[in-house]
């Protein structure tokens, strides 16, 4: 007799559950995270949406302690003071440095037990930041973000090109479209990410951890546009991961 596998718990984090300065952005955002739950639902995960903001750090690490798994979705700038950055950059928008905290100290135990991690957006550079990484603050080049249009617009779509050694580009392929929306990016790579991701002006669009289960890419493969089955591919991946440390 055949048993079918335990659904996996994964834990999806959010930044904030409100933003009543900005609800447009917060309806938008809620829209992709809202994607991921319901997609990693179907694909059989038991799924937990938690808020950071809400939860702060220790409420954020009870309550993923069981999870098999962890996605950190894309929000707000993280605070400069915690890549030992400066305040007043082109661009600083509203921060939530509870929030901030929360995921940071989240993605450094997940380190620690080889909890398989993804990080999108803003989650990718929470991992860069985590692992002692830093970012750049602010682009000027244009290609990764709309500005003069409605947030629904916000999203850019441009190439990236990942290195055929990575397990992104096997999952994905060494040359993907995605959808980008962002004005910072990772400057340098913390200990032990490797770089496996460019977009096509050169700026780092994806990291893997030398060791670790971690994958982060600074695009949105929940965007309403994305390729349809970019999102999928990256959960199912994370659930392989998964599978392979509880059998470990």
């Amino acid at each position: 007799m055949t048993h079918e596998p335990h659904a996996l718990r994964l834990a999806v984090v959010e930044v904030t559950d409100e933003r009543p300065h900005a609800p447009a952005y917060d309806a938008y955002t809620r829209a992709m995270i809202n994607r991921t739950v319901t997609d990693a639902s179907i694909l059989g995960w038991d799924v937990s949406l938690l808020t950071a903001e809400r939860l702060g750090t220790d409420g954020l690490l009870d309550a993923t302690s069981g999870a098999d798994a962890i996605v950190i979705m894309g929000g707000e700038d993280i605070a400069p003071e915690f890549y030992d950055g400066a305040s007043g950059y082109e661009g600083e928008g509203k921060h939530y440095r509870r929030a901030d905290a929360a995921e940071l100290a989240l993605v450094r135990r997940a380190a620690l037990s080889s909890t398989p991690l993804l990080g999108i957006c803003r989650g990718h550079q929470i991992i860069n930041v985590a692992f002692g990484g830093t970012l750049v603050q602010h682009m000027e080049e244009s290609g990764h973000r709309v500005t003069d249009l409605p947030v629904e617009y916000a999203l850019v779509e441009h190439p990236v090109s990942l290195d055929r050694s990575s397990t992104l580009a096997m999952r994905l392929g060494e040359h993907i479209t995605v959808q980008s929306g962002h004005h910072q990016v990772i400057d340098q790579p913390g200990r032990g990410l490797r770089p496996v991701g460019w977009s096509h002006d050169g700026h780092i669009e994806a990291v893997e951890h030398e060791i670790l289960p971690v994958t982060g890419v600074q695009w949105h493969p929940e965007a309403p546009l994305a390729p349809a089955d970019q999102l999928e591919r990256l959960l199912s991946g994370l659930e392989r991961e998964a599978r392979r440390q509880l059998a470990a």
